[in-house]
Protein backbone atom coordinates (compact mmCIF):
# COMPACT_ATOMS: atom_id res chain seq x y z
CA UNK A 1 0.00 0.00 0.00
CA UNK A 2 1.51 3.59 -1.30
CA UNK A 3 1.91 5.96 1.98
CA UNK A 4 -0.04 8.97 2.04
CA UNK A 5 1.49 12.03 2.19
CA UNK A 6 0.52 12.47 6.07
CA UNK A 7 2.16 9.35 6.81
CA UNK A 8 5.42 10.35 4.85
CA UNK A 9 5.32 13.86 6.87
CA UNK A 10 4.93 12.26 10.01
CA UNK A 11 8.05 9.76 9.26
CA UNK A 12 10.09 12.60 8.05
CA UNK A 13 9.58 14.60 10.86
CA UNK A 14 10.34 11.79 13.67
CA UNK A 15 13.98 11.36 11.49
CA UNK A 16 14.66 14.67 11.39
CA UNK A 17 14.11 14.65 15.20
CA UNK A 18 15.71 11.53 15.85
CA UNK A 19 18.75 12.53 13.26
CA UNK A 20 19.72 15.93 15.00
CA UNK A 21 19.21 14.22 18.55
CA UNK A 22 21.48 11.73 17.63
CA UNK A 23 24.08 14.39 16.32
CA UNK A 24 23.85 16.73 19.46
CA UNK A 25 24.06 13.28 21.57
CA UNK A 26 27.41 12.31 20.00
CA UNK A 27 29.05 16.05 19.90
CA UNK A 28 28.15 16.78 23.71
CA UNK A 29 26.81 13.71 25.34
CA UNK A 30 23.86 12.40 26.20
CA UNK A 31 23.18 14.04 30.07
CA UNK A 32 24.36 17.51 28.62
CA UNK A 33 21.80 17.55 25.86
CA UNK A 34 18.12 18.73 26.57
CA UNK A 35 14.76 17.84 24.81
CA UNK A 36 14.21 21.75 24.44
CA UNK A 37 17.68 22.12 22.64
CA UNK A 38 16.75 18.97 20.58
CA UNK A 39 13.32 20.71 19.34
CA UNK A 40 15.02 23.87 18.31
CA UNK A 41 17.67 22.23 16.62
CA UNK A 42 14.73 20.33 14.08
CA UNK A 43 12.53 23.02 14.57
CA UNK A 44 9.49 21.38 16.23
CA UNK A 45 7.99 21.92 19.51
CA UNK A 46 9.11 20.27 22.58
CA UNK A 47 5.51 18.81 22.33
CA UNK A 48 5.92 17.26 19.04
CA UNK A 49 9.38 15.51 20.66
CA UNK A 50 7.53 14.17 23.23
CA UNK A 51 4.75 13.20 21.03
CA UNK A 52 7.26 11.02 18.86
CA UNK A 53 9.47 10.18 21.47
CA UNK A 54 8.23 9.84 25.24
CA UNK A 55 11.06 9.21 26.66
CA UNK A 56 14.88 11.00 26.22
CA UNK A 57 16.32 7.65 25.65
CA UNK A 58 13.81 6.56 22.43
CA UNK A 59 16.11 9.32 21.06
CA UNK A 60 18.94 7.47 20.94
CA UNK A 61 17.78 4.19 20.78
CA UNK A 62 15.24 4.62 18.42
CA UNK A 63 15.60 2.22 16.48
CA UNK A 64 15.21 -0.77 19.60
CA UNK A 65 11.73 -2.38 18.24
CA UNK A 66 13.25 -3.57 15.61
CA UNK A 67 16.11 -4.93 17.61
CA UNK A 68 13.68 -6.54 19.88
CA UNK A 69 12.12 -8.26 17.12
CA UNK A 70 15.15 -9.26 14.84
CA UNK A 71 15.89 -12.77 16.61
CA UNK A 72 11.81 -13.79 16.01
CA UNK A 73 12.08 -12.49 12.69
CA UNK A 74 14.89 -14.69 11.82
CA UNK A 75 13.57 -17.77 13.80
CA UNK A 76 10.25 -17.32 12.12
CA UNK A 77 11.79 -17.06 8.32
CA UNK A 78 14.03 -20.12 9.43
CA UNK A 79 14.79 -22.40 6.21
CA UNK A 80 13.90 -25.94 6.23
CA UNK A 81 15.27 -28.21 8.37
CA UNK A 82 16.90 -25.72 10.31
CA UNK A 83 16.66 -25.20 13.70
CA UNK A 84 16.21 -21.83 15.75
CA UNK A 85 19.72 -21.52 17.11
CA UNK A 86 21.48 -22.70 13.46
CA UNK A 87 19.36 -19.97 11.72
CA UNK A 88 20.54 -16.51 13.71
CA UNK A 89 24.04 -18.21 13.57
CA UNK A 90 23.21 -18.33 9.73
CA UNK A 91 22.18 -14.65 9.68
CA UNK A 92 24.71 -13.18 12.21
CA UNK A 93 27.36 -14.65 9.91
CA UNK A 94 25.61 -13.12 6.90
CA UNK A 95 25.77 -9.70 8.83
CA UNK A 96 29.33 -10.05 10.00
CA UNK A 97 30.67 -11.27 6.72
CA UNK A 98 29.13 -8.18 4.55
CA UNK A 99 30.55 -5.94 7.60
CA UNK A 100 26.87 -4.79 8.11
CA UNK A 101 26.46 -1.85 9.87
CA UNK A 102 23.17 -3.53 11.62
CA UNK A 103 25.84 -5.49 13.88
CA UNK A 104 27.92 -2.08 14.67
CA UNK A 105 30.34 -2.38 11.91
CA UNK A 106 31.24 0.86 10.98
CA UNK A 107 32.91 4.11 11.24
CA UNK A 108 31.25 6.00 14.53
CA UNK A 109 29.94 2.64 15.97
CA UNK A 110 32.88 3.50 19.08
CA UNK A 111 31.53 6.95 19.68
CA UNK A 112 28.05 5.71 19.72
CA UNK A 113 28.41 2.99 21.98
CA UNK A 114 30.61 5.65 24.59
CA UNK A 115 27.86 8.30 24.83
CA UNK A 116 25.91 4.86 26.06
CA UNK A 117 28.58 4.01 28.22
CA UNK A 118 29.45 7.64 30.06
CA UNK A 119 25.29 8.13 30.47
CA UNK A 120 23.43 5.68 32.96
CA UNK A 121 19.84 6.05 31.70
CA UNK A 122 20.63 4.50 28.57
CA UNK A 123 22.49 1.85 29.96
CA UNK A 124 19.74 0.55 31.92
CA UNK A 125 17.74 0.93 28.87
CA UNK A 126 20.27 -1.48 26.78
CA UNK A 127 19.39 -3.56 29.75
CA UNK A 128 15.63 -3.37 29.57
CA UNK A 129 16.05 -3.79 26.41
CA UNK A 130 18.35 -7.02 26.48
CA UNK A 131 15.47 -8.79 28.30
CA UNK A 132 12.82 -7.36 25.92
CA UNK A 133 14.52 -9.24 23.43
CA UNK A 134 14.52 -12.08 25.74
CA UNK A 135 11.09 -12.66 26.30
CA UNK A 136 10.10 -11.41 22.51
CA UNK A 137 12.22 -14.45 21.45
CA UNK A 138 10.91 -17.21 24.32
CA UNK A 139 7.30 -16.05 23.46
CA UNK A 140 8.02 -17.18 19.37
CA UNK A 141 10.02 -20.61 20.10
CA UNK A 142 6.97 -21.39 22.50
CA UNK A 143 4.21 -20.27 19.57
CA UNK A 144 6.63 -21.77 16.85
CA UNK A 145 7.50 -25.67 19.02
CA UNK A 146 3.81 -25.55 20.36
CA UNK A 147 5.29 -26.12 23.84
CA UNK A 148 2.82 -25.57 27.03
CA UNK A 149 2.63 -22.35 28.99
CA UNK A 150 4.77 -24.23 31.91
CA UNK A 151 7.35 -25.92 29.61
CA UNK A 152 11.20 -24.01 30.61
CA UNK A 153 12.34 -24.83 27.29
CA UNK A 154 11.78 -22.13 25.38
CA UNK A 155 13.15 -19.71 27.61
CA UNK A 156 16.22 -21.74 28.67
CA UNK A 157 16.86 -21.79 24.71
CA UNK A 158 16.18 -18.27 24.11
CA UNK A 159 18.47 -17.93 26.47
CA UNK A 160 21.21 -18.99 24.74
CA UNK A 161 20.59 -17.67 21.51
CA UNK A 162 20.50 -14.33 23.43
CA UNK A 163 23.81 -14.66 24.33
CA UNK A 164 24.80 -15.50 20.59
CA UNK A 165 23.59 -12.25 20.21
CA UNK A 166 24.93 -10.51 22.98
CA UNK A 167 28.85 -12.25 22.58
CA UNK A 168 29.07 -10.84 19.33
CA UNK A 169 27.28 -7.22 19.84
CA UNK A 170 30.16 -7.08 22.71
CA UNK A 171 33.18 -7.98 20.85
CA UNK A 172 32.30 -5.38 17.92
CA UNK A 173 31.98 -2.85 20.84
CA UNK A 174 34.77 -3.09 22.27
CA UNK A 175 36.46 -3.56 18.87
CA UNK A 176 34.80 -0.46 17.53
CA UNK A 177 35.41 1.68 20.97
CA UNK A 178 39.19 0.93 20.58
CA UNK A 179 39.11 2.52 16.93
CA UNK A 180 39.67 -0.99 14.95
CA UNK A 181 39.10 -1.40 11.31
CA UNK A 182 35.56 -2.41 10.95
CA UNK A 183 36.90 -5.50 7.91
CA UNK A 184 39.51 -6.90 10.54
CA UNK A 185 37.08 -6.84 13.23
CA UNK A 186 34.22 -8.80 11.03
CA UNK A 187 36.97 -11.35 10.26
CA UNK A 188 37.56 -11.78 13.96
CA UNK A 189 33.84 -11.94 14.75
CA UNK A 190 33.40 -15.03 11.87
CA UNK A 191 35.86 -17.12 14.16
CA UNK A 192 34.30 -15.86 17.44
CA UNK A 193 31.03 -17.53 15.82
CA UNK A 194 32.40 -20.59 14.90
CA UNK A 195 33.85 -21.28 18.56
CA UNK A 196 30.39 -20.08 19.88
CA UNK A 197 28.59 -23.13 17.85
CA UNK A 198 30.99 -25.55 19.49
CA UNK A 199 29.84 -24.03 22.64
CA UNK A 200 26.37 -24.91 22.11
CA UNK A 201 25.06 -28.15 23.49
CA UNK A 202 22.94 -30.28 20.75
CA UNK A 203 19.77 -29.72 22.39
CA UNK A 204 20.68 -26.27 21.82
CA UNK A 205 21.28 -26.42 17.72
CA UNK A 206 18.53 -29.42 17.23
CA UNK A 207 15.78 -27.01 18.95
CA UNK A 208 12.84 -25.87 16.67
CA UNK A 209 14.05 -27.66 13.56
CA UNK A 210 11.25 -26.62 10.62
CA UNK A 211 9.87 -29.37 9.08
CA UNK A 212 9.53 -29.82 5.62
CA UNK A 213 6.66 -27.84 3.45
Amino acid sequence: MAEGLRERKKRETRQRISDMATGLFLERGFMEVTIAEIAEAADVSVNTVYNYFPAKEDLFLDRSVEVVERASRWVRGRDAGESAARAVLRELRAEVEVVSPRVGLMAGYGNFMRVIHEAPPLRSRLWTLQQEILDHLEATLREEVGAAADDPLPGLIAGQICWVQQMVMVSVSRAMLAGRNPDVVSREVLVLLDEIEELLGEKVLNYAVRGAP
